[in-house]
C-alpha cells in the first residue's frame, strides 16, 4: 500500500516547520538516504532524507507552507506496482468525493515513514492519520491509516478491534462496522482545547493583534509576519519570566590579569592560528565552577531536578531574526585553544542555520555576552531547563582601591548570575559565581 511521508521532527522541541522547498517532484523514483525536501524548524533550515526507497506518488503539501505540525502527511511514496489510484487523499483534500480503501497487501512498517505537518492557512485542515496506537501491552496495533483516521472520528479504541485485514491488520471495513465502548471519549471533542492550549503556549498573553494595531490607525508602519524562531523566542522567553522564579547576583571582575596572560598566550599561540577571546576564558570559568559547585550544575525538569556530572555549557549567539545557544560539551575537559576553536565554528554555523539539533540541546548553564555591544551591565533571561545563565557586560577602566590600598585604575567587568531558585538557592548561587571570579582574577589557575 502507499506508504505516508510524514512532516519529520527535526529537533526535540520542534512542534511544527515550514517545508521550505521540495527537491523532489511527482513521479520522481528515489532511493533511501537522497534528500526529499528542506525543512524550516525554529532554529535552522535542514534537510530531509528518505528512509524507504519509490515513487513519490502526490506531494501533499506545497512548498512554501508554514505551521506544517509535526507528523502531519507531506507525500505519500508508491511502491513497485502502485499508483496514483491506490492513494487515499482524504487527510489533504477539505472534501473528498469519496474514500479508497487502501490494499490488502501487507503493509510497509509506517514506524519508518516521517513525522509532521502544517495544515494550509487558506483551507479548513482536515484531521490526519493519527500515530501508530499500542496496546495495553506496549505492541504496536497495526492499522491502516484510514482504519486509524475513521476510528479517531469515531472514537473507538483500536485495542477493542479485530483486524480482518493481512496478519490481522486492521482496515476501513473493521472500524466501520465497530460500535465505540461507551466509556469512550470522542477525540473531536478533546481537539479544540488542546489545539486552544497550545496556541496559549506559542504567543504570549496580551492584546490581540486586532486591537494593537487599531490603535495606531491613521499612523505609518509596517506589519512584520513572525517566523518561527520568533515565536519560539517569544513563546520560551514568556515561559521563562511566567514560570521560573529568577533572582539575581552581581559581581565585578578585575581583568588586567587576564587581559595580559591572554596577550601572552596569543603570542604564543600565532604560529598555529588560534586567537583567543576574553569570552572562552569566561566559557572555561563557568565550567570549572560547575566543578567546583557540583550542586549548582543541575536543571530543572518539571517535579524533580537533574544533576550533571559534565559542564556542558551554553553560550547565546545572535542570529537574523533571534538566537541559538549551541552548547560545549565536556567543556572542563577542553583546553582553551580547543573550546576557541568549537565556539568559533559553533558560531558561525549558528549564523547560517546549519547546526544539528544535538549542538543546540541541553546544557545547565548559559552565557550571555553582550560587552562587545558596549553594555556594562545586564539581566539575562533564564533558558530552562536551565539552572542559571550568566549575563556579561563589557571591561571598562574604573577606579579602584588596590591591595595596598592606593587608588589605582582598572578594567573591571560586570557580570550578573540570573538563577532558578528552584534549583538553586542564594548561597549556592553565590558559591559559584565566587568561584567563576577566582577563575577569571586568576587566569594561569584555569590551565592546572
Amino acid at each position: 500500500m502507499p506508504t505516508e511521508i510524514l512532516m519529520p521532527a527535526l529537533s526535540p522541541t520542534m512542534e511544527e516547520g515550514t517545508l521550505a522547498k521540495w527537491l523532489v517532484k511527482e513521479g520522481d523514483d528515489v532511493n533511501s538516504g537522497d534528500i526529499l525536501a528542506e525543512i524550516e524548524t525554529d532554529k535552522a533550515t535542514m534537510e530531509f532524507e528518505a528512509v524507504d526507497e519509490g515513487k513519490i506518488g502526490k506531494i501533499l503539501i506545497d512548498e512554501g507552507t508554514e505551521g506544517v505540525k509535526v507528523n502531519t502527511p507531506i507525500a505519500v511514496l508508491l511502491e513497485e506496482g502502485e499508483s496514483a489510484d491506490d492513494i487515499d487523499t482524504s487527510a489533504s483534500a477539505p472534501a473528498p468525493k469519496e474514500e479508497k480503501e487502501e490494499s490488502a497487501a501487507p503493509a510497509k512498517d509506517e514506524s519508518k515513514a516521517a513525522a509532521a505537518t502544517p495544515a494550509a492557512a487558506s483551507a479548513e485542515p482536515a484531521t490526519p492519520a493519527p500515530a501508530a496506537p499500542q496496546g495495553s501491552d506496549g505492541k504496536r496495533i497495526f492499522a491502516s491509516p484510514l482504519a486509524r483516521r475513521i476510528a479517531a472520528e469515531k472514537g473507538l479504541d483500536l485495542a477493542q478491534i479485530k483486524g480482518t485485514g493481512p496478519h490481522g491488520r486492521i482496515v476501513k471495513a473493521d472500524v466501520e462496522s465497530a460500535k465505540p465502548a461507551a466509556a469512550e471519549k470522542p477525540a473531536a471533542k478533546e481537539a479544540a482545547p488542546a489545539e486552544k492550549k497550545a496556541d496559549a503556549a506559542v504567543m504570549p498573553a496580551g492584546p490581540s493583534a486586532e486591537a494593537v494595531m487599531k490603535m495606531y490607525e491613521g499612523r505609518d508602519f509596517e506589519e512584520v509576519k513572525l517566523d518561527g524562531m520568533r515565536r519560539t523566542v517569544a513563546a520560551r522567553l514568556t515561559e521563562a519570566k511566567q514560570t521560573i522564579p529568577h533572582f539575581y547576583l552581581r559581581r565585578d571582575i578585575k581583568l588586567d590579569a587576564l587581559l595580559k596572560f591572554r596577550s601572552q598566550l596569543n603570542k604564543q599561540l600565532e604560529g598555529r592560528g588560534v586567537k583567543l577571546s576574553v569570552n572562552d576564558f569566561i566559557i572555561k570559568a563557568s565550567a570549572l565552577a560547575l566543578q567546583a559547585v557540583p550542586d549548582a550544575n543541575a536543571v530543572w525538569a518539571g517535579d524533580r531536578m537533574l544533576k550533571l556530572k559534565p559542564s556542558d555549557v551554553a553560550v547565546a549567539v545572535a542570529v537574523d531574526g533571534g538566537l541559538f545557544t549551541p552548547v560545549l560539551k565536556d567543556a572542563e575537559m577542553k583546553s582553551l585553544s580547543a573550546l576557541s576553536a568549537e565556539m568559533k565554528d559553533l558560531a558561525t554555523r549558528a549564523r547560517d542555520r546549519k547546526l544539528a539539533p544535538h549542538e543546540y540541546v541541553g546544557g545547565s548553564f548559559a552565557i550571555s555576552n553582550l560587552g562587545m555591544f558596549g553594555i556594562e551591565n545586564f539581566d539575562a533571561v533564564i533558558n530552562p531547563p536551565h539552572g542559571a545563565i550568566l549575563a556579561v557586560g563589557s571591561g571598562v577602566k574604573k577606579p579602584v582601591v588596590g591591595d595596598d590600598g592606593e587608588l589605582t585604575v582598572a578594567t573591571v567587568m560586570s557580570v550578573t548570575l540570573s538563577v532558578d531558585h528552584r534549583v538553586i538557592d542564594g548561597a549556592l548561587g553565590a558559591q559559584v559565581l565566587e568561584s567563576i571570579v577566582q577563575n577569571l582574577e586568576n587566569p594561569m589557575v584555569m590551565l592546572a
